[in-house]
C-alpha cells in the first residue's frame, strides 16, 4: 500500500527535476547574459580605479560611490556636494517625467481615436503606428534633427509663415531632447493605452452621460479609472528608457545637456573612472527597479495580471 502511494510522488519528482534540466541552459544563459554583468558592474563600483582607465583588482575602496553624489576638493581633498552630478540626475528625471507626460498627453487622444474605429480598420492604425519601429533609433534620432535645427523644417515653415524673424535656437538645448523622447517613445505609450481602451466597456460611458455627467466627469470618473493598467504600463514603458536615455542627449542635445547615460558612458571613456560608472549603472538600475515597483504594486491594486 505504501509502495502504491510513492509511486506518484516518485515520478512527480521525476518530472519536476526533468523540467529542472530542460530549463538549465536558458538558466545558464539569463546568468551569463544578465546576472554576469551585473555581477562585474557590483564588483567594479567597490574596487579603487586605475591609472589607465581599469580598476584595480583586489583593493577595496567606497570611493566609486562617494563620488556619485559628492566630490573631493583639488587642493585640500575635502568632501562636498557634487553639483554637476546632481545636475544630471535631476535633468535626467526631469525630462523622463516631461516626455512620460507629453506622451500621455498625445497618446491618450490617439489610442482612445484608434480604439473607437470599425473593427476592420483598428488594424491598420495600430500597423501605422508601428512603422516608426521599423527605423534604428539613431536613423530617427537625426530625422527628428533636420526637423528642428536652425535651418530645419520648423524653422522654415515659421519663417515662411511669418511667425518669426529669425530660427529659433531648439538644437542643443534640453527642449530638443524633450522633442525627440516625446517622437521616439510616443508608440510605446499609444500600444498599452489602446490595449486597455479597446477593452473598455462603452456602455459605461453611455450611462454616464444618461446620468447628467458631463465629458470631463466621464473622462476623469470613468475611462480613466479602467484604462488605468494601460496608462500606468505606458508610463513605465515610456520613463525607464527615458531615463536611461544616450542616443537622443547626444545627438540633439550636443554633448553640452548630458544625461544619466552620458555620464555613465564619460566615466568609462574620456573620465577612466570605472568604478564610478559603475557605482553610476548600479544607481540608475535601483531608479528603474523603483519604476518597476511602482508599476507592479498599481497593477497588483488593478486586478491586473503579469504574463
Amino acid at each position: 500500500m505504501s509502495a502504491m502511494k510513492t509511486a506518484p510522488e516518485t515520478a512527480r519528482s521525476r518530472d519536476v527535476k526533468n523540467r529542472w534540466l530542460l530549463s538549465l541552459p536558458a538558466l545558464a544563459i539569463i546568468f551569463v547574459a544578465a546576472l554576469g554583468p551585473l555581477f562585474v558592474m557590483v564588483l567594479y563600483s567597490f574596487l579603487e580605479k586605475g591609472d589607465y582607465g581599469d580598476v584595480k583588482f583586489g583593493v577595496f575602496s567606497l570611493e566609486g560611490w562617494t563620488s556619485v553624489f559628492m566630490q573631493r576638493d583639488i587642493f585640500d581633498d575635502t568632501l562636498g556636494i557634487a553639483d554637476a552630478h546632481l545636475a544630471i540626475f535631476w535633468r535626467s528625471i526631469k525630462l523622463s517625467l516631461y516626455t512620460t507626460l507629453f506622451t500621455l498627453i498625445l497618446g491618450f487622444p490617439t489610442a482612445y481615436f484608434i480604439a473607437t474605429r470599425p473593427a476592420r480598420t483598428r488594424e491598420i492604425w495600430v500597423f501605422l503606428i508601428t512603422i516608426p519601429f521599423w527605423t534604428n533609433l539613431l536613423i530617427r534620432t537625426f530625422a527628428m534633427q533636420q526637423v528642428i535645427r536652425n535651418e530645419g523644417i520648423l524653422n522654415n515653415l515659421l519663417i515662411w509663415l511669418g511667425i518669426i524673424d529669425t530660427p529659433l535656437q531648439i538644437i542643443y538645448t534640453d527642449t530638443a531632447t524633450l522633442l525627440g523622447m516625446t517622437y521616439v517613445y510616443l508608440p510605446l505609450m499609444v500600444l498599452p493605452l489602446y490595449a486597455s481602451i479597446e477593452k473598455l466597456d462603452f456602455r459605461l460611458v453611455e450611462a454616464g452621460y444618461d446620468l447628467y455627467a458631463n465629458r470631463l466627469q466621464v473622462l476623469w470618473r470613468i475611462v480613466i479609472p479602467l484604462v488605468k493598467p494601460g496608462l500606468i504600463a505606458g508610463s513605465i514603458l515610456v520613463f525607464i528608457p527615458s531615463l536611461g536615455a544616450y542616443v537622443i542627449p547626444r545627438v540633439l542635445g550636443g554633448g553640452k545637456n548630458l544625461m544619466l547615460g552620458n555620464l555613465i558612458e564619460l566615466q568609462f571613456g574620456s573620465g577612466r573612472n570605472w568604478p564610478l560608472g559603475a557605482a553610476m549603472s548600479i544607481t540608475l538600475m535601483a531608479l528603474v527597479m523603483i519604476a518597476l515597483l511602482f508599476y507592479v504594486r498599481n497593477a497588483a491594486k488593478s486586478g491586473v495580471r503579469h504574463g
